[in-house]
């Protein structure tokens, strides 16, 4: 297998594009959570389920679980134990939300936390095996970072 991992590739404008786009509920959730006026607003016209930690918990365990159909997919790049590694991994994610996620906005907030951070160990795992493509950890990164700091946004307001 090829070593993808030498030298930092550029981000493809489609997948950062995309990638950006898929954190805008949970950055609405947390411009709902910090302003009165934008919750009020949201709650108004789109309903209760689109602001605040809601929309983020609802859609972050969705995102959990999308992101297991990505890590699977990396894994059908490998052959024997690692593939069978890579398939075993890739359903943490949506397994992990399926199982914690719930109990609460504030338990549920921080298990979706927890959750994305323990989906960037795996994402760098897939990566430094090759099976991601070399520009992945620094997508990942990025979109993490933004997810994390809104769910927590969601935990101080």
């Amino acid at each position: 297998m090829k070593d993808t991992r030498a030298g930092a590739a550029s981000v493809p404008v489609s997948a950062l594009a995309l990638g950006v786009a898929g954190v805008i509920p949970f950055v609405w959730g947390a411009a709902t959570e910090i302003s009165p006026f934008l919750f009020d607003l949201g709650q108004d016209v789109l309903g209760p389920r689109f602001v605040g930690q809601y929309v983020q918990i609802f859609y972050g365990a969705i995102i959990l679980s999308f992101m297991s159909g990505v890590l699977w997919g990396f894994a059908t790049r490998a052959e024997g134990g690692t593939a069978t590694l890579g398939y075993t991994l890739s359903v943490l994610p949506a397994l992990w939300a399926f199982f914690f996620v719930g109990g609460g906005a504030d338990r549920a907030a921080w298990f979706l936390i927890a959750g994305f951070v323990g989906l960037l160990g795996l994402d760098f795992g897939f990566w430094r095996l090759g099976l991601a493509p070399a520009w992945w950890m620094h997508l990942r990164n990025l979109l993490t970072l933004i997810v994390v700091g809104c769910l927590a946004l969601g935990l101080l307001f």
